[in-house]
């Protein structure tokens, strides 16, 4: 059973490292996501599970302990997922997903529960997304997520996908349903608005739609913002 959730961006920025200069910019963001982080802890959770969007296989399981680095992004950061994150820096690493790696750095304090990870593919339709979240509600008695994903990327002008009129409502309708703990509101997101958008979020927050559905939790959004013109919510459910 679902007991708690938590809802972060997964923008590579939010490790200091990787934004270099411009890291204070994102320290309220990261504040928020570490409350939010807390609220997981303090539900007592069994398991954890981390589900972000992944690439193009629809879904991707990563157990505790795989690996993942920001070494693309230019900077000497290597990450794992969960207790076994201590292991040897000569072990070569697995790649976990970008969302992940940004999800493993922030429980890099974790040791509440057992962690492991889902990639949720951009394209999984919302069905499947709804079935994958009951199946990680039911696998344990006290279940808890991670939901990693960002808001549209086209907020303004300089954004990476530009300017686009719909990407300000799209991101209020999210926030608005994260922030309420609105599963039918997550589930009813619009797949291809969201694809047009940029939105890398829509598949992992159907997933805690179907995760959530009658669990009865209460929502508070923690964070909304779009710096660099992207949309960043946090949220937490208990």
């Amino acid at each position: 059973m679902l007991v708690a959730a938590a809802v972060c961006p997964c923008p590579p920025l939010l490790v200091p490292e990787v934004a270099a200069g411009a890291a204070p910019e994102l320290d309220a963001l990261r504040d928020a996501c570490a409350d939010a982080i807390g609220v997981l802890a303090a539900s007592r959770p069994d398991r954890l599970v981390v589900v972000g969007p992944a690439g193009p296989e629809h879904r991707a399981a990563y157990a505790e302990g795989t690996g993942g680095s920001f070494r693309p992004f230019g900077v000497p950061v290597d990450v794992r997922l969960g207790a076994d994150r201590d292991r040897a820096a000569t072990e070569p690493v697995r790649a976990l997903p970008p969302s992940l790696a940004v999800a493993a750095w922030l429980l890099r304090d974790w040791t509440a529960a057992p962690v492991e990870g889902l990639g949720v593919g951009g394209q999984l339709e919302q069905p499947r997304c709804v079935d994958a979240g009951r199946a990680l509600a039911a696998d344990a008695d006290r279940v808890a997520l991670l939901v990693m994903g960002d808001g549209s990327a086209c907020r303004t002008l300089k954004a990476p996908g530009y300017l686009d009129e719909r990407a300000e409502p799209f991101d209020a309708a999210v926030t608005a349903a994260l922030g309420a703990a609105d599963t039918g509101a997550l589930a009813a997101l619009d797949a291809e608005l969201a694809d047009a958008l940029k939105v890398s979020g829509r598949a992992p927050w159907q997933v805690l739609a179907g995760a959530a559905d009658g669990a009865g939790l209460g929502g508070e959004l923690l964070y909304a913002s779009a710096p660099y013109g992207v949309g960043y919510a946090v949220a937490a459910w208990t």
